[in-house]
């Protein structure tokens, strides 16, 4: 369990920090104009209420340590990019998932994700102790797969038919990092943000 009420993860590129109520106004113009967003997510935000509601759950869970979410914020752009969670923490058995990330339409492609991922990927082998990250996707949402892939990841199958949304049934791809293999992930993250690939 995440006991700090304040996880502040930065480096020189993005400061993620605690998502809390007060968020909503920096991140209301990605529901409100770039409702592309969401074509692949679980949630379809589309105005206040749902992101409020969004925040609102996110927060719950929070408070039952199962999640910590966060606000990406990017410093070379001095603004708020999106957001990004572990969730489904298991203390046990030393397991988190990694997701529910989402950034505007200018941050994607920028190298963002990758500096994103380095610093959560960090916390969670490095300081969390945890023996595997767990990682999902709709399986039609290739850019995500891509992104996920290019930092280690490795494919591990297909769940069929395990969402609804709008009326369809969703499959979703897994990927994974396990613990003995985070060292290998992290130097081909920090080799990849070193060259500037973008993603």
């Amino acid at each position: 369990m995440i006991t700090s009420e304040t996880v502040q993860l930065e480096n020189a590129r993005v400061l993620l920090r605690p998502l809390v109520a007060k968020d909503a106004s920096a991140l209301l113009g990605f529901v409100k104009e770039e409702s592309e967003i969401w074509t692949y997510s679980l949630r379809q935000l589309q105005t206040t209420s749902d992101l409020n509601d969004y925040i609102s759950e996110a927060l719950r869970l929070k408070k039952l340590g199962s999640t910590y979410a966060f606000t990406v914020f990017d410093k070379l752009k001095k603004q708020y990019a999106g957001c990004t969670r572990f969730y489904n923490i298991d203390d046990v058995h030393k397991t988190l998932m990694l997701g529910y990330t989402w950034y505007g339409k200018e941050f994607q492609g920028t190298g963002l994700n990758k500096n994103v991922k380095l610093l959560l990927l960090e916390y969670a082998f490095e300081i969390l102790q945890m023996e595997r990250v767990e990682f999902r996707a709709d399986v039609n949402n290739l850019r995500s797969i891509r992104a996920m892939k290019s930092i280690g990841c490795k494919e591990e199958g297909v769940l069929r038919q395990n969402f609804a949304i709008a009326n369809k049934r969703r499959d979703s791809i897994i990927l994974s990092i396990i613990k003995t293999e985070w060292a290998e992930c992290k130097q081909l993250l920090l080799k990849s943000i070193y060259n500037g690939t973008n993603n």
